[in-house]
C-alpha cells in the first residue's frame, strides 16, 4: 500500500514536499517514483529513485527544481519541489516497481498539488 500526502494550494514560486508513505512489501527492493496527470493528459513520470538513492532519474520539466528522496528506515520516499509554476498543477502519484523481480507496479491514490494566485 502506498499513501500520499503533503498536496495542497501553493503560490507559483512557492514549495512543496510530498511524502509517501509504503507497507505491505519490502520497501528496500523497490524502485520508486513520482508522476504526475492532469485531466485529459497521459500520466508522466516526474522522478524515480532506486532501492538505495544511489541513481535518481528526473524529466527535464522539474529538473533543478525538485529532488526525490527516500528513507528505507521510514519506508518512506518524499519529494521536495522548489520554485513551483502553474503547469506543476496536477495530481501526484506515488509508484513501486520491484527492482529485482518482474511484478505490477504498486500505486497510492493520489494527492492534488495546486499552484496558484
Amino acid at each position: 500500500q502506498l499513501v500520499e500526502s503533503g498536496g495542497g494550494l501553493v503560490q507559483p514560486g512557492g514549495s512543496l514536499r510530498l511524502s509517501c508513505a509504503a507497507s505491505g512489501f519490502i520497501f528496500s527492493q523497490y524502485d520508486m517514483s513520482w508522476y504526475r496527470q492532469v485531466p485529459g493528459k497521459e500520466r508522466e513520470l516526474v522522478a524515480s529513485i532506486t532501492p538505495f538513492g544511489g541513481s535518481t532519474n528526473y524529466a527535464e520539466s522539474v529538473k533543478d527544481r525538485v529532488t526525490i528522496s527516500r528513507d528505507n528506515a521510514k519506508n518512506a520516499v518524499y519529494l521536495q519541489m522548489n520554485s513551483l509554476k502553474a503547469e506543476d498543477t496536477a495530481v501526484y502519484y506515488c509508484s513501486a516497481r520491484n527492482h529485482y523481480y518482474p511484478e505490477i507496479p504498486h500505486w497510492g491514490q493520489g494527492t492534488q498539488v495546486t499552484v496558484s494566485s
